[in-house]
This record gives C-alpha cells, sequence and structure tokens, in this order.
C-alpha cells in the first residue's frame, strides 16, 4: 500500500482536519508525570495509554454510531479513570470520551452516555477520595464538551439533508430541463416535419402540371427548413417566442397543404407570455395530431374569454378516434397543468380538445398587454 494512500481522518468536509486540532489537549496527560517527577510505573502507564488512546482517537471519527463507537467511547474513558488515581492529567482522556458520546444520535442516547462517564467519574472520586483538583474540571469540561458536540451534531445532520436536499433539486432540475426540451422538439419537429413532407408531395404532384407552382412549395419548404432550425436551436436554449399569432398563420398553411379547411374565431384575449407559449404549443400539436391522424376535411379554432376564463377550442371533423395519449398529448397536459389550468379531449366522432385557463388574478398589479391575434377565415 503507498503510504500516500493512507488516511488517518475520513473525507468528510464537516470533519476537515479539526480531530488533528483536537489533539492540542493530548499533551496534558504527560505534563503531571513531568513536573512531578513520577515513577517509573507512572510513565509506562501514561505511554501505554497514550499509545492504546491515538488509533482509538482517529478511529472513533471513521467508524458510524454503532457497537464499535461504542467500545471505543468505553476503552477511552476506562483509560482515564484508571490512570486519574496516578496522574491527575488523565482525566483528558474521559473528556475526549464525553466527547465522542456527544456525536452519537439520537440526542437523547448521547445525553445518557455522556451523564454515565461523569456519573461514572465522580464515583470513581468519592470511593478513591481524589482531590477535586482532579475529578472536578473532568467533570465540568466532560459535560461542556460532551454537549456541545450534540448540538454541532445535530448541526452536522442538518447540513448533510441540506446537501441532499440540494442535490435532488439540481437532479429533478436536470430532468425537468430535459424533459421540457424532449417536448418542445417532439413538438416543434413533429409539426414542422409533416409541414414539409406535405409541402414536398404536393410539389412532386405539381412538378409535371404546374411546374411554377412546384417551385413555390419546395421555396417554401426551404424557408420552413431554415426557421424548424432556428426554432430547434432556441428551443435549446430555453428561450423560443412561441406567438399565438404566428402558429395560427403556420397552422393554416399546413391544413391548407392537406387539404383541409380552417376557419378561425379569435377575440382580445388577455396573456401572460408563458400563457400564449403553452397556447400556441398546444395549436401546433393539435393540428399536426389532425393533418396525421384525423381524415379531416374541417377545422376549427376558437380563442375566447368568458368572466376571466380564458378558453381555446381546436375541433375537426376527422375519425375522431381514440387512442392511448401520446407524447403530444401528455405533453399538452404536462403544459396547461403547469399554469394551473385544465385540458379536455374528447372524440364524438370528430376530435375536440378545449384548453381552459383560470381568470387574471384581480391583485395583479399590471396586466400584461392582451395578446392582438388576427382573425383567420
Amino acid at each position: 500500500m503507498k503510504l500516500s494512500s493512507i488516511r488517518i481522518l475520513p473525507p468528510d468536509q464537516d470533519i476537515g482536519w479539526s480531530p488533528l486540532a483536537w489533539l492540542i489537549y493530548f499533551p496534558g496527560l504527560f505534563v503531571w508525570p513531568a513536573i512531578s517527577q513520577s515513577s517509573t510505573a507512572v510513565w509506562v502507564a501514561t505511554i501505554v495509554a497514550g499509545i492504546v488512546f491515538l488509533p482509538l482517537y482517529f478511529r472513533g471519527f471513521w467508524c458510524s454510531a454503532g457497537t464499535e463507537k461504542y467500545w471505543i467511547i468505553a476503552i477511552i474513558a476506562a483509560l482515564g479513570m484508571v490512570l486519574s488515581p496516578v496522574n491527575p492529567g488523565a482525566p483528558v482522556l474521559t473528556i475526549y470520551a464525553a466527547s465522542f458520546a456527544g456525536a452519537l444520535r439520537p440526542a437523547r442516547r448521547a445525553g445518557r452516555i455522556i451523564a454515565l462517564i461523569v456519573v461514572a467519574a465522580l464515583v470513581e472520586a468519592l470511593v478513591l477520595r481524589l482531590p477535586p483538583s482532579t475529578w472536578a474540571w473532568q467533570v465540568v469540561i466532560s459535560m461542556v464538551v460532551g454537549f456541545s458536540n450534540t448540538h454541532f451534531a445535530r448541526v452536522r445532520e442538518t447540513n448533510v439533508r441540506l446537501r441532499q436536499a440540494n442535490e435532488e433539486i439540481a437532479h429533478l432540475a436536470k430532468v425537468a430541463e430535459r424533459e421540457r426540451i424532449a417536448r418542445d422538439l417532439h413538438d416543434l419537429l413533429g409539426h414542422t416535419l409533416s409541414l414539409i413532407t406535405l409541402k414536398a408531395t404536393l410539389a412532386s404532384r405539381l412538378a409535371d402540371r404546374d411546374p411554377v407552382r412546384a417551385a413555390v412549395e419546395i421555396r417554401d419548404v426551404e424557408r420552413i427548413s431554415r426557421e424548424a432550425l432556428s426554432e430547434v436551436r432556441a428551443a435549446v436554449a430555453g428561450y423560443r417566442d412561441a406567438g399565438l399569432a404566428r402558429e395560427l398563420v403556420s397552422a393554416e398553411s399546413m391544413l391548407k397543404a392537406a387539404g383541409v379547411d380552417m376557419s378561425a374565431t379569435i377575440d382580445i384575449v388577455q396573456l401572460s407570455p408563458a400563457e400564449e407559449a403553452v397556447l400556441a404549443l398546444i395549436l401546433r400539436e393539435a393540428v399536426t395530431n389532425v393533418v396525421r391522424h384525423a381524415h379531416a376535411t374541417r377545422c376549427e379554432v376558437t380563442l375566447s374569454s368568458v368572466d376571466g376564463v380564458r378558453a381555446l377550442r381546436i375541433e375537426d371533423n376527422g375519425m375522431g378516434k381514440r387512442a392511448p395519449d401520446g407524447n403530444g398529448v401528455t405533453g399538452m397536459r404536462e403544459r396547461v397543468r403547469s399554469l394551473g389550468g385544465d385540458i379536455a379531449v374528447e372524440s364524438f366522432p370528430g376530435t375536440r380538445i378545449r384548453v381552459t385557463l383560470a381568470p387574471v388574478a384581480s391583485t395583479q398589479a399590471a396586466p400584461p398587454a392582451p395578446a392582438q391575434l388576427a382573425i383567420i377565415a
């Protein structure tokens, strides 16, 4: 094993290098033997205790709460108590044991173990009649350090939960962004490719009979392709401007190419930019479905507002056969729900899609200007 791969501290950002800093109190174990010229036996006992303590101390930061952790606390506390009668500096080990106990969870269990350590130290002092200079500071500091660590352990738990919550939020944001891009690309490409196919087919049929008209259709294909490329780039960047008036023009062009008559009744309705974008995307998806699946000859689009409730209705006279909701319908529902609205899809034959948006809040200080939409007939 390489020396560089050996770690004495866990890779925990909440712990960091603080365990090394807290070892500043460890030399206190040797102060009394040094200044009192203790016997060789006391020195040997103190050195052995120090050698046993250090591995247990560092191991205590690696192991989680469990049997091993309790054994570490018990052995360190026992080392301090065994040495206390001959080395008044040994209670520093008991304080380290209390500090480990304070980090246990739940906090109630940590408090009980700290109390047990303190009571054991008091019993030892009473039984052996140790002077207050040996046990008083041990009891006070053990309680202060132990219960302080209980607080810090709670703060650490909170920090861990916050990090986990932030990671989950970041993950959900990525998932939501992927879903947004998937929905936008589905709406964009499904509509645009269908329109390109229709116009290319029409141009092919007109190539021999009406070359001029065929050339016009091919130029439309080129224009639509360029616009689609620009829209895809904007959709990925998240800044697409899906105006409803613009989408109505595109819908009329697509339906006309498919041989479907379109009539539109558009009232002046107050819409926020987000609402207008969602309605435009729903209109695009609905018209694409009419061209692809409905075999309709007529399509009606109505935008109205009654008592503040805004409603978009798209209805065709096609086959009206309902299949399980695909990506398009699912995307419609998700978009409308994100605005707090409702969507209903009915089949009778023919298909009717009705989107309703709640009234604009009366407390809105400066409502956006109403969307000015031209009537297409």
